[in-house]
């Protein structure tokens, strides 16, 4: 059987209570009315807009080969077809509408690397401008390649004790330091 104690309806019980219901459940209410403005911007943005179509297949598959040529600026390891970002979506359908105004793919290619340079494309050409990019990883490969070598090569030399040979001039100043010192 439940007591009711005489303060159970007090005013002042009342408010102690709810005062400690409230400090404790404040940081959560805190959270709360900070979280649902949060998660109502991170839907979608904007209008979804409606899907690329094609009449031709033609047109169709060179479009999906382009998007697949050609790299997201915004993402840089996706191509378009793969990347969700905005841009990428704006480059898809510029090579639509492109590839609908009757321009085949070296065409498109060109557009797009005139306009965004040879970073757009998988693979960048080898040329004046990129050869860092295509020689770079091998230069690096060879140097470290060496300093490893190098390094086991020292160490090699101090182990066997092949240490370099003092010349004359050397092993004389030792044997005059070691006869001051007796």
């Amino acid at each position: 059987m439940i007591t009711m104690n005489k303060h159970f309806f007090s005013r002042k019980s009342f408010i102690k209570k709810s005062f400690a219901t409230t400090a404790f459940n404040l940081p959560l209410l805190l959270l709360l009315f900070w979280l649902i403005p949060a998660l109502s911007l991170a839907g979608p943005r904007g209008e979804a807009r409606p899907p690329i179509v094609f009449e031709d297949p033609q047109i169709e598959s060179d479009y999906l080969e382009l998007a697949e040529e050609l790299r997201c600026l915004v993402c840089q390891n996706q191509n378009l077809i793969d990347s969700n970002a905005d841009l990428a979506d704006d480059l898809r359908r510029e090579v639509a509408k492109l590839l609908k105004q009757g321009k085949n793919k070296a065409q498109v290619t060109e557009f797009m690397v005139d306009r965004y340079g040879d970073f757009v494309l998988y693979n960048p050409p080898v040329k004046s401008t990129t050869w860092l990019l295509w020689g770079g990883p091998f230069v690096l490969m060879f140097l470290g390649m060496f300093l490893v070598l190098r390094k086991i090569n020292a160490a090699r030399a101090i182990k066997n004790g092949d240490s370099s040979e003092l010349s004359e001039q050397e092993k004389e100043k030792l044997q005059a330091i070691l006869k001051n010192k007796e």
